[in-house]
């Protein structure tokens, strides 16, 4: 059994994350995965945690988290009309087979490598984030056929390997081929159900050595995370829609894209020291 002590520290950790990613994400609209993993991973090496599958728990944890808010935002979505039923159906067998490879993936490799690959591509996403234009265009339509066959699958891969839902590249993916923004939103909620569900499956069947991991982790799944971090995006998500509707949040965007590349810098760094 933990320490009280070590518990307590965990626990207001995450508290203050759970709080943060859940204002983000009501005021600019984004995923938590893309703040909850690299939060997770400092906050656990910072209590002393130092499992080899660290980098593992914080993608397993994040997911899980991703299931909650995700069917929760879906479900939203769906009753103002807002999602594409077509392309979540089309589009979710590939994405769900790319997750579950992903899910075996993250496993072989070492935490510095997922760090490295997290640190890349939150690089790329922040650029987007902050400075990728709504007129931008690859065509008028989602891809079909073969470019489906092949994109689909990355899709969930690279989300897993990142530990994020569907937002961070669904959505730029959806408006490059015309889908209206509001409804890429939309329907990229359904996209984060698809990748989480089948990849914490995978994470809770994960063996783990007990040493050096956080307290009540099951797989690599830790269920003191996953449920505080549940419960205080439930309670600040609507404090960020208020403030999104008190202030402009477009130069926020922009300072958020540089606090999501300096985090993902920051992992980087860290991946080449381990």
């Amino acid at each position: 059994m933990p320490e009280l002590s070590d518990l307590i520290a965990m626990l207001a950790l995450i508290l203050a994350i759970g709080a943060f990613a859940g204002v983000v994400a009501g005021l600019l609209g984004v995923g938590g995965g893309i703040i909850l993993v690299p939060a997770f991973f400092f906050a656990f090496s910072y209590l002393g945690y130092d499992t080899p599958d660290l980098m593992q728990i914080c993608l397993g944890t994040s997911l899980a988290t991703i299931i909650v808010t995700s069917v929760r935002s879906l479900l939203s979505h769906n009753k103002k009309g807002a999602v594409d039923w077509a392309i979540l159906r089309s589009w979710g067998p590939g994405i769900a087979i790319g997750a579950a490879l992903g899910v075996f993936a993250a496993v072989e490799l070492e935490s510095a490598i997922l760090m490295g690959i997290f640190g890349v591509l939150g690089v790329c996403v922040g650029l987007y984030f902050g400075f990728g234009r709504s007129e931008w265009r690859l065509g008028d339509a989602m891809p079909k056929g073969i470019g489906r066959a092949v994109t689909s699958p990355i899709l969930g891969f690279l989300s897993v390997l990142m530990g994020i839902g569907g937002g961070s590249f669904g959505v730029p993916l959806m408006s490059l081929y015309g889908t209206p923004i509001h409804r890429a939103v939309a329907t990229a909620a359904g996209f984060g159900v698809v990748i989480a569900v089948p990849s914490v499956i995978g994470f809770l069947l994960v063996p783990g050595d007990p040493s050096g991991r956080p307290p009540f982790t099951l797989g690599s799944v830790n269920l003191v995370a996953f449920a505080v971090v549940v419960a205080m995006t439930l309670i600040t998500a609507p404090w960020g829609v208020r403030l999104a509707h008190a202030m402009d949040p477009k130069p926020l965007k922009r300072v958020f894209a540089v606090f999501i590349m300096l985090m993902a810098l920051n992992m980087l760094r860290q991946a080449f020291v381990t």
